[in-house]
């Protein structure tokens, strides 16, 4: 099982405030534990909202909105990508995480391709499977 691991932004990373040394390091220690243990597949931090964009679709009308964004909660400072066998494991592996007070993450499972059923035929299945390795291959 895939999960997205969500780090909810706050005002200080809203504000563009960089981590010190002692979270860099911390955060550096948990992911070389995450990584070991083969759950990590990716992870990064955002910049904040006011070096993004949003995009509005309405039918064929696209329209850019420019950041920032008003609402803090909302919005994400960062992500890990994990595989881990359960959401409790998922659980377990973010209770250990080095984060302080004030610190909201949010975990979502990925969809695999059996989730979406008949609906996903072989022909979308081989587009996937061939899609995932061009991925892989630019690695």
């Amino acid at each position: 099982m895939r999960f997205m691991v969500i780090v909810k932004a706050n005002k200080d990373s809203e504000a563009g405030a960089l981590p010190d040394k002692k979270i860099l390091t911390d955060m550096g220690k948990f992911n070389e534990e995450l990584v070991k243990a083969g759950v990590m597949l990716a992870g990064e931090g955002l910049q904040p909202s006011s070096k993004g964009v949003r995009v509005r679709f309405d039918g064929t009308k696209r329209t850019v909105i420019d950041g920032p964004f008003a609402e803090t909660k909302e919005l994400i400072a960062g992500f890990w990508l994990w595989q881990v066998k359960s959401k409790a494991e998922a659980i377990e592996w973010l209770k250990r995480a080095p984060f302080g007070g004030g610190t909201e993450v949010e975990i979502r499972q990925v969809f695999e391709a059996e989730d979406f059923g008949a609906e996903f035929t072989p022909e979308l299945r081989k587009q996937e499977e061939r899609l995932r390795a061009q991925m892989a291959a630019k690695k």
